[in-house]
């Protein structure tokens, strides 16, 4: 399917050069001499790099085969990891590098959604929250209080983030995935 300019939005995927990528930021230009363009930045959906692009008003480009599957993850074998589709449970296997940083929250049987080009995986988007078990920190100090300073902890995963003063090994901990960040503590010990 084709898009026109006039149809760019936030959000819209389009396809160069066979390459998806995502519409970050748009400005339709008019100037006084010459004809109207749009001024674009768009984010590779492969590599996430950004580029800055400026299409002729009215230019018509194409739309990427993209596919959005559930998928829950199973164990990591190697470099790999294997995944399950939640419809038809075939396993997929998805290299490490398609995974990103990612991988640092994921957890055995997380949910994911798996981004797919032309049948070929090339994203996958962890749920916002996950909820992760502390597996090695310093001891907080008699008399440190949530408004304290921080320290690293170590979750199950392998990611090390930081926390309050009074998060203790054994600790359950809210992680938000897109920064890395600690929410809130969900049970302790």
């Amino acid at each position: 399917m084709a898009v026109s300019t006039s149809d760019f939005r936030k959000g819209l995927k389009i396809e160069l050069n066979g390459e998806p990528f995502l519409m970050v930021d748009f400005q339709h230009v008019k100037p006084g001499k010459g004809g109207a363009f749009v001024r674009t930045r768009l984010k590779s959906l492969w590599s996430g790099n950004i580029i800055d692009k400026t299409f002729r008003s009215g230019e018509k480009l194409e739309t990427p085969d993209l596919e959005e599957k559930a998928m829950q993850y199973l164990y990591p074998d190697g470099g790999n990891y294997i995944f399950m589709d939640n419809e038809t449970y075939e396993q997929l296997i998805i290299p490490q590098e398609v995974l990103g940083d990612g991988i640092n929250f994921l957890k055995e049987n997380t949910d994911v959604t798996v981004l797919f080009h032309n049948q070929k995986p090339i994203g996958v988007e962890l749920p916002y929250f996950v909820e992760l078990e502390v597996v090695k920190t310093d001891p907080g100090i008699k008399g440190d209080t949530a408004s304290g300073g921080s320290k690293p902890a170590t979750l199950e995963t392998g990611a090390v983030v930081q926390v309050p003063l009074f998060v203790k090994e054994g600790d359950t901990l809210k992680i938000d995935t897109r920064d890395g960040s600690y929410i809130e503590r969900v049970s302790g010990k």
